[in-house]
């Protein structure tokens, strides 16, 4: 890992004038937010190593709070006259005429590590990196003859940060990430499709060693190319569907997560800002967020703003029960931190964003769950989707299957889900035992700001869902 005595060469003292800079000006609250982010890249296509690439980014993000109202400013200049500089932009622009003293500042210790690395990503050759993005590639391509063109993506990223504020906190520590994705399109009597396939988080290279073999990454992005093409066109209308465990988290996460974020709530602009504590859905689901699952992409060790995260429950037997908070809507709404301060660099303030968040297991059998629908579609993948603030959303199956007496059978794609959060939430009747997560490559935006999450579910029986398809 990276020295941090290195790349951020400011001792307490300096940080407690640059804060003290920040709320000169007046103000409730500053903070500062220093990173060292260090990229490696591998792409393959077309039978070579398309590139390789390396790069740094690093900076330094102040904020002043002073009622509703923030400052923001950064450089990507780490010296202390550049910080104490941003300081007092920020301090111009949220400047109030209550001056706030700021606490001596206390180094905070991290007493758990929800990413320990045999080897952190930053230390392997990149010979062993090609390496690994050509056993994907061959894996892929030579799996079927129909398969006529692959892509695959190796990148990690470790970022090391800093977080200061004049409440007394002062925390440092280091983020691991690896992202490994296949794409590979088929070809069979001048149609084609593409599949897809991706796995990784915040570990080590020896995952892919120990835990999921390269090979079998590629052979899932062949194996879902060659399924789509057999796909048929799905059918439309009003129908019960059964999302499929793991991939169909996204659904969760874009249709109601996002609206669970406290400053949608606070701002009184999502459906549920009126609902806490009350009954919305089925009094099987039970969402939840959780940033601490151990080597997850969407986990830290503390937030981006120095919070230790923790846990959330957001709907607990169809009550709503929780929101995501970060500091500044915690504050305004009188409810207590949850850790969900998430920002995407130092360019960017924090903002409450969702980290890993999945409805969690029930009683049933996925086979049961199946078997209890006569006609309807088993929806394995999504494309992407549309969430308005009024919880209606739009989703496409990028894949999925029918379902015919009970049996999955042709395979289809691009069929829509059309429907609001909380009637999809209050027709879920059957939960599966059989929770699972989705592959650790996703990205969620917000604000244009995008950061790593991941998301889950298990079977899921949806009673009756608007599909739109072939009539």
């Amino acid at each position: 890992m990276i020295a941090l005595n290195h790349v951020f060469p400011f001792s307490l003292r300096d940080f407690e004038l640059i804060l003290e800079a920040a709320l000169s000006q007046g103000g409730d609250f500053a903070d500062i937010f220093m990173e060292y982010r260090h990229y490696q890249a591998v792409v393959m296509e077309e039978d070579i190593i398309k590139e390789t690439s390396e790069s740094i980014i690093q900076g330094i993000g102040i904020r002043v709070i002073s009622g509703e109202k923030t400052g923001y400013a950064y450089t990507n200049d780490i010296s202390y006259e550049k910080a104490r500089q941003a300081a007092l932009t920020a301090a111009a622009i949220a400047s109030s005429p209550s001056p706030t003293r700021i606490k001596a500042l206390s180094s905070q210790e991290i007493k758990h590590n929800f990413y320990p690395l045999k080897i952190s990503p930053d230390k392997l050759e990149l010979e062993k990196k090609v390496a690994l993005v050509k056993e994907v590639y061959s894996a892929c391509l030579g799996f079927d003859r129909k398969i006529i063109k692959v892509k695959v993506a190796l990148g990690d990223v470790v970022q090391s940060l800093v977080v200061a504020n004049s409440e007394g906190l002062y925390v440092a520590e280091t983020r691991p990430m690896i992202r490994l994705s296949s794409l590979a399109i088929a070809e069979d009597r001048g149609k084609r499709e593409i599949g897809f396939a991706g796995a990784g988080g915040r570990i080590g290279y020896d995952y892919f060693a120990e835990i999921y073999p390269p090979r079998q990454l590629g052979e899932e992005a062949a194996q879902e190319a060659l399924k789509l093409l057999e796909a048929v066109e799905p059918p439309a209308g009003e129908m019960p569907v059964v999302l499929a465990a793991g991939h169909s988290g996204v659904l969760v996460h874009e249709a109601v997560g996002h609206l669970l974020e406290a400053d949608y709530n606070r701002k009184k602009t999502s459906i549920f800002w009126n609902k806490l504590g009350q009954k919305v859905g089925s009094p099987l689901v039970r969402i939840i967020d959780d940033p601490t699952i151990p080597n997850f992409r969407g986990s830290y060790n503390v937030d981006d703003e120095g919070t230790q995260p923790k846990p959330v429950i957001l709907i607990d037997r169809g009550v709503v029960a929780g929101y995501l908070q970060d500091r500044l809507s915690a504050k305004l709404m009188g409810l207590p931190l949850t850790g969900h301060g998430r920002r995407q660099d130092f360019t960017c303030f924090p903002l409450p964003r969702m980290s890993n968040t999945y409805i969690d297991r029930g009683e049933h059998s996925p086979e049961e769950i199946i078997k209890s629908v006569r006609k309807g579609i088993y929806a394995e993948r999504f494309e992407g989707g549309q969430v308005e603030d009024s919880g209606k959303f739009t989703f496409t199956i990028s894949s999925g299957r029918l379902i015919e007496e009970g049996r999955l059978t042709a395979p289809i794609k691009q069929a829509t889900l059309i429907g609001m959060n909380i009637d999809i939430l209050q027709n879920i009747t059957m939960v599966g035992s059989d929770l699972a997560f989705s592959p650790q490559i996703g990205t969620c935006s917000k604000e244009g700001q995008e950061v790593p999450v991941s998301d889950g579910c298990p079977t899921l029986k949806i009673e009756k869902m608007t599909v739109g398809g072939q009539l």
